[in-house]
């Protein structure tokens, strides 16, 4: 029998990690609000997340003696790191810190492959069917009817939530660069570049508005840790082993299933009700998801979610 236990991992090896991959995943956005509860700020929380990082990943680098000394590579990555990092979660966190829930700013980040497969695929010149269309008003419908729902309550503005959609839209253009661009730098080569670059830009802003203070709550630290362990290492390495192993599309749909959980951690941790609108509307909104990937994969294309050649998750 114990000869068999490697044997049967190997075997489910790909589902394990699936699985991993979509806690993991929404471990960035739990974790967002985590650090908005302790009391920290979007730009304390990510500048402090990247500037640890960093320290980890240049030290890798040191020890590998990766080549980071390429600065047409730096130039290409900072601008993908931009959009794609600093952008992207910013926004998302700033969300957050505005009272939009967890589970809803992952809902509207979980759309992006909607954006790639179809708006941002046309600018690529990709052929775009009409079933693709149909799946993109099917998935703003039901974050349409999320948001609704969540707006009896009161919890924020309705401004607010254009944060994370932005956000999503700042993340397209970095996944639409990297297509364009189509650097050659390796994985971490880019995942480097693109991390030193963020946490200069966040740290470099927080210290411009007065937020570049060591804070000093337990909370606060464990977000961060949170944030880096979690979300970033654990949930983008995973991402890109079922990338490798299992295909784009695979992973496009298994991160679509981040905003239900998402949800359901929030709920457990903070006592966030999960409320009949979400659920119609995830609902709705993963017919649409599902219609594009499909569409997609059956034309030989399918789309990357994180096109930054290192975008982490939330």
């Amino acid at each position: 029998m114990p000869a068999r236990a490697p044997d049967a991992f190997h075997r489910n090896v790909g589902h394990l990690a699936s699985v991993a991959l979509v806690i993991l995943w929404s471990s960035g956005f739990v974790g967002a609000e985590l650090g908005v509860r302790a009391g920290g700020t979007p730009l304390q929380l990510l500048g402090w997340r990247f500037s640890i990082l960093v320290a980890l990943l240049l030290t890798v680098c040191l020890v590998l003696r990766v080549d980071l000394t390429n600065r047409r590579a730096w130039g290409r990555q900072a601008v993908i790191g931009l959009f794609s990092q600093v952008g992207y979660l910013f926004l998302i966190f700033e969300g957050v810190n505005q009272g939009v829930g967890g589970g809803i700013t992952a809902l509207i980040a979980s759309l992006q492959p909607l954006l790639v497969a179809t708006v941002a695929g046309k600018i690529l010149g990709e052929r775009i069917t009409p079933v693709m269309w149909v799946g993109v008003v099917l998935g703003l419908t039901g974050v349409v009817v999320v948001v609704s729902g969540d707006l009896g309550t009161g919890a924020a503005a309705w401004w607010a939530y254009l944060l994370p959609a932005a956000g999503m839209l700042s993340l397209t253009t970095g996944t639409v660069l990297t297509q364009r661009l189509r650097p050659t730098e390796s994985l971490l080569q880019s995942f480097t570049m693109q991390m030193v670059v963020t946490a200069i830009a966040l740290v470099t802003i927080s210290l411009a508005v007065g937020q570049a203070t060591v804070p000093t709550n337990t909370d606060f630290w464990l977000a961060v840790m949170w944030l880096v362990l979690l979300s970033t290492l654990g949930g983008y390495a995973l991402y890109v082993f079922v990338t490798r192993t299992r295909g784009a599309t695979v992973a496009s749909v298994l991160l679509y299933l981040t905003p239900p959980t998402t949800m359901l951690w929030v709920w457990l941790m903070f006592g966030v009700p999960i409320t009949l609108p979400s659920v119609v509307g995830m609902a709705i909104s993963a017919i649409g998801v599902t219609l594009v990937l499909r569409s997609r994969s059956a034309a030989g294309k399918s789309p990357g979610v994180v096109g930054s050649g290192g975008r982490d998750s939330d």
